[in-house]
């Protein structure tokens, strides 16, 4: 239970007002419980001829507050019979019966009425939290997680803990308050009796305990499952044109067939223990009954018991009042350990680390939108922080002057797109220093730092959304006319006027409506209206036709106008013109020099020349 409120406190202060009345309601309705119930004993005494006691109007403090107020209220009963008969009496005491017992379902609604809010809105801030951390944290920790695992958290475990904590948050509000209420009238009719009580229940709680013990590690277990299960499926319909065109469709359909076998079992497991709550609850209730009508029956018939035959039925009236909240606190618990598992996998993405932060006392950037000189001091990075991985880059220093395009160039696995995501702080180098303007990236404001980049990559990264809206992305103030020319300077604005509904149109799912070609160019009008002062190209044109790649080089040209431009590219044609081409091999930059300097040198640039028959 400690998990539970250390939950509780840190996702539920902004709904204290809620729980205070919910609590308040839940006062009220114990309170009409407990004295609409008070009415039956009356009945049974006086209507039934089961008592023929003589009662006298006692003033308070002529004996126990106890005994004053059981006193009176037969008294007052015995008037009403004596005044208006048997019949009117009855009538009496059940229109009261029927008014309190309004009252008492009015405050229970209202008890839950406040609580919902709180249920739904805690749920929402952790779903918020959670895409907002997922949003900000860095590129490197994806790197060990499957994109279906993230959704299933980001969905199954937030609904999980929906449909387990807050679900059960009314109850735990609710039944403690009717619980104690009950117990504090069962000490009033009979201390005796209740001090049993005492030492009996936390017994059969106990035992209540003992059978949920390992429901969390079972519901942990069904949740990670659950992620490996989407993960499979995102991954499937991902690479369907491969499984199809590699016949792997029996391969994939007995690998997803064991994913859920597993779940199968694991989820029988978790609800089977589930479902032995009630009747175990029922069972070790019914005994409880049991024991208290043998013990308190056996009082009354000794002569030893402080309360008598009528009171013993109140008194067991009240008792049989616990059962059924003690029976749904039961549920609660089993309920929350399932909770908790999901809970668990919730915050490994909430509390995760990210080192990527702005720094105290931020420098600011004086360019405003003129290009910015890029410097790598002796830039040495790995991955992961295993002394034993080897390093990506090595000692590399280069000079990428503002307003000069610089290509990287080298066979895969290099570095090349490695060293570019070092200058978005993408990854934070822990050797030697990145610089923009001069100023180590680590000093600047990350916002700012990524305000001055434009990127373009080999996949042209659209979202399900208008074509404007794919352009405008992150501009949120771009007007339709900055748009269209942006478009019309990447070459799309003809082809875009040519869809259904023109810049309205919707892409689909990663632009997949529209041809390899047609993305690239709208990616490149989201760089050209962002205007950005550092360009980085990352293989724009690798993936594109010849009329393609031509249409997209024409685009990229006009971008690369008047910024400084660092190019990635295999196609060695792309990247003649370049101010200064650098040769990336095994982390280390080899060779640096323009197009024909570096063929005159006969090394590794002009063997991979040589490789595409340039």
């Amino acid at each position: 239970m400690k998990e539970l409120f250390l939950f509780l406190k840190k996702y539920a202060t902004p709904y204290k007002a809620n729980i205070l009345l919910s609590i308040l309601f839940n006062l009220l309705t114990a309170f009409f419980t407990l004295f609409s119930f008070a009415f039956i004993i009356p009945i049974l005494q006086m209507l039934f001829g089961i008592s023929t006691t003589q009662y006298f109007y006692m003033e308070i403090g002529s004996a126990s507050f106890k005994d004053v107020v059981v006193n009176n209220f037969y008294y007052y009963v015995a008037e009403m019979i004596a005044n208006y008969g048997p019949s009117a009496t009855l009538a009496c005491l059940g229109l009261i019966l029927v008014v309190m017992t309004l009252l008492k379902v009015l405050t229970a609604y209202f008890s839950e009425y406040f609580t919902i809010p709180m249920q739904n809105g805690v749920v929402r801030d952790i779903r918020r939290q959670m895409y907002d951390k997922i949003v900000s944290l860095p590129v490197g920790f994806f790197t060990n997680e499957r994109k279906g695992d993230i959704m299933a958290r980001l969905s199954g475990d937030v609904q999980e803990v929906q449909n387990s904590v807050m679900a059960s948050l009314f109850s735990l509000v609710k039944y403690p308050v009717i619980i104690i209420a009950c117990l504090g009238m069962m000490l009033f009719i009979s201390w005796k009796l209740t001090v049993f009580v005492f030492i009996m229940l936390p017994i059969m709680g106990s035992l209540m305990g003992a059978v949920g013990k390992k429901l969390k590690a079972k519901s942990l277990a069904a949740q990670q499952k659950w992620g490996d299960i989407l993960s499979s499926a995102e991954e499937t319909i991902g690479g369907l044109r491969v499984i199809k065109a590699f016949n792997a469709e029996g391969f994939m359909e007995r690998h997803f067939a064991s994913e859920t076998e597993q779940f199968y079992k694991i989820n029988n497991a978790v609800g089977r223990r589930t479902a032995l709550a009630h009747p175990m609850s029922e069972f070790l209730g019914t005994t409880a009954v049991a024991i208290i009508l043998w013990f308190g029956g056996s009082l009354i018939l000794s002569g030893n018991s402080d309360i008598d035959a009528a009171g013993f039925i109140y008194y067991m009236v009240m008792f049989y009042s616990i059962i059924n909240p003690a029976k749904e606190l039961s549920k609660v618990s089993y309920t929350i350990r399932k909770g908790m598992g999901a809970k668990e996998r919730i915050d490994k993405i909430l509390d995760a680390q990210n080192p990527i932060q702005d720094p105290e006392s931020p420098r600011e950037l004086t360019n405003g939108n003129a290009p910015v000189g890029v410097r790598f001091e002796d830039v040495t990075f790995r991955y992961s922080d295993d002394p034993d991985s080897r390093d990506v880059l090595k000692d590399v220093n280069l000079d990428v002057k503002a307003g000069q395009t610089v290509a990287i160039v080298g066979e895969s696995g290099s570095g090349k797109s490695t060293l570019v995501d070092l200058i978005p702080r993408l990854w934070d180098v822990e050797h030697g220093h990145v610089k923009v303007d001069g100023i180590d990236v680590k000093d600047l404001r990350v916002h700012d730092l990524r305000g001055l980049m434009g990127n373009v990559n080999q996949e042209a990264i659209l979202f399900n959304d208008t074509i404007f809206n794919n352009i405008a992305f992150g501009c949120d103030t771009a007007t339709q006319q900055q748009v269209e020319e942006a478009a019309r300077v990447a070459n799309a604005h003809d082809f875009i006027m040519e869809t259904e509904h023109g810049y309205q149109t919707m892409i689909g799912d990663r632009g997949c409506r529209l041809s390899g070609g047609q993305r690239q160019r709208i990616s490149i009008a989201r760089a050209i209206l962002k205007n950005p002062a550092v360009l980085i190209l990352d293989e724009a044109t690798s993936a594109l036709d010849t009329e393609s790649e031509r249409l997209v080089q024409e685009a990229l040209e006009a971008l690369m106008k008047g910024r400084t431009t660092i190019v990635i590219a295999h196609r060695l044609s792309t990247i003649v013109n370049a101010d200064r081409i650098c040769v990336l091999h095994r982390g280390e930059i080899v060779e640096s020099g323009t197009h024909d300097e570096l063929i005159a040198l006969g090394g590794h640039y002009k063997r991979l020349v040589d490789m595409q028959h340039l």
